[in-house]
């Protein structure tokens, strides 16, 4: 097993794949770049003169969530889909059918006011949808990204670049990663952008990549350009139970998640679910300090050392819907002893930010089937918790419904030409799951982030479905 390549040697060489990443303002390091994006609600946007889509008619549209009904001005709007493939419950499938069927939106069956234009498709598996859906809707299956983009044209002829890299056979790293093509379906669509003197706003599925660098240099893309740039999880957007509001600026002093599901594709999920809550703390994200992350008895050694944590760990458990209690009870939850007597295999994450403040991540697979949080207000010690409701299917729900508000989002930004919420939030989970993924490589140790110098500040909304 080859020793693990020193990330900031890996961000010093470029972004991989032959392509260097784009380099930061003359006046900037990297590193400095990095710390400066997002200090706003509105982010920092170095625009490079690129106009975005125009439109033309006003007409009406669903609101966002949480929000009033509200009006755009804009023809009926173009996206292009870059998909890895398309089968029954993949990533794809859940957006494409949104885009193509409409979705469950406010007691009604909503259509989007956009049409999908354009459509690439990387894998074809025996069980691929792609080709169903092209034929009954007479979308075009293109065989390149330049041309889904373009429409077969010679120049960008889209409103916006929805990008799906999950799912589908790619090679594997020796830390566990899928070598999904997020970063290189994201550069060649900036490419077009760059090529047509025009850019319009871009959605990409979960981590922005596997490679630190990567993530930063296309975040940093967005800004060189200017074109509003979404990313991450549909965890922070779904249901939750009860509807936690999050204080904006709250005195929040730590946050817990308590979930499910395997490395590098599950914890971004718990790491979001988590990220959303604490990114409304009092003077706003700071980035990250360092990572432990560790599995097995000593999850509960450690998690037995942090009395906080471990209060704000029995919170979390305690809205889950899932959790397997003890024997010949019907309600009684699990204590620590009893988890460290019947419960070998547990996987957590330990980040201290910036500022002192701490995030935890556990995934119990076997315990939990759920994602659930909790946070605890300094000076007052009063837990904020609740679920993110996932209902699954095909075992609780015959639809993923829990994907109908990251649809609306990616919707409310192709129209407003703005992103809901701070694409640096996915850019600091993405590095949060990427080095703590390192720090199992190297044995479980604590792992210092001097990389994940991220600060931003939240919006003052919240973005989560409450219908």
């Amino acid at each position: 097993m080859n020793p693990p390549q020193d990330s900031a040697n890996r961000f010093a060489a470029g972004s991989g794949a032959g392509e260097a990443a784009p380099n930061p303002p003359a006046d900037l390091t990297r590193r400095e770049f990095v710390s400066t994006l997002g200090r706003s609600a509105a982010g920092l946007a170095v625009v490079a003169g690129l106009p975005p889509a125009q439109g033309a008619s006003v007409e009406e549209r669903g609101s966002p969530a949480g929000g009033p009904p509200r009006r755009f001005n804009g023809a009926r709007k173009k996206i292009a889909l870059l998909a890895t493939e398309v089968r029954k419950y993949s990533h794809a499938q859940h957006f494409i059918d949104r885009f193509l069927e409409g979705y469950a939106w406010q007691g009604r069956h909503h259509h989007p006011p956009i049409d999908l234009a354009g459509l690439y498709v990387d894998q074809f598996p025996e069980t691929d949808l792609s080709r169903d859906r092209a034929r009954r809707h007479r979308v075009k299956i293109y065989p390149t990204i330049e041309e889904a983009l373009t429409l077969g044209r010679s120049q960008l002829a889209v409103d916006g670049v929805v990008i799906i890299a999950e799912h589908g056979l790619y090679p594997h790293t020796e830390k566990g990663q899928t070598l999904y093509p997020r970063h290189q379906f994201f550069q060649r669509a900036v490419k077009v952008f760059e090529a047509s003197g025009r850019v319009v706003p871009v959605f990409n599925d979960k981590h922005l990549s596997t490679d630190w660098g990567e993530c930063v240099a296309m975040v940093q893309a967005s800004k060189r350009l200017g074109f509003p740039f979404l990313a991450g999880s549909s965890l922070p957007v779904t249901w939750r139970i009860p509807a936690l509001e999050m204080p904006w600026q709250a005195p929040l002093l730590e946050s817990v998640c308590v979930g499910y599901g395997g490395l590098d594709a599950y914890d971004i999920h718990g790491l979001e679910t988590a990220q959303c809550m604490s990114e409304r703390r009092a003077g706003g994200e700071t980035g990250i300090k360092s990572v432990q992350a560790v599995r097995g008895p000593k999850v509960w050694q450690m998690l037995g050392e942090r009395e906080n944590t471990a209060r704000l760990f029995l919170a979390a458990l305690a809205r889950s819907f899932t959790c397997r209690g003890l024997e010949r009870y019907a309600v009684a939850l699990p204590d620590l002893a009893w988890l460290r007597k019947n419960f070998k295999a547990p996987t957590a994450y330990f980040f201290e930010h910036r500022d002192g403040f701490q995030t935890s991540l556990f995934l119990l697979n076997g315990l939990v089937a759920d994602f659930n949080y909790a946070g605890q207000m300094r000076g007052t010690g009063e837990i904020l918790s609740c679920q993110m409701y996932l209902p699954m299917p095909p075992g609780v729900a015959t639809l993923a419904d829990f994907f109908n508000p990251l649809v609306h989002h990616i919707e409310q930004m192709i129209l407003d030409n703005e992103a809901p919420y701070p694409v640096e939030r996915t850019l600091l989970t993405s590095g949060m799951t990427l080095f703590a993924l390192d720090s199992f490589y190297r044995g479980q140790v604590p792992r210092l982030t001097p990389e994940l110098d991220v600060a931003y500040s939240a919006t003052p909304r919240s973005c989560f479905w409450r219908s």
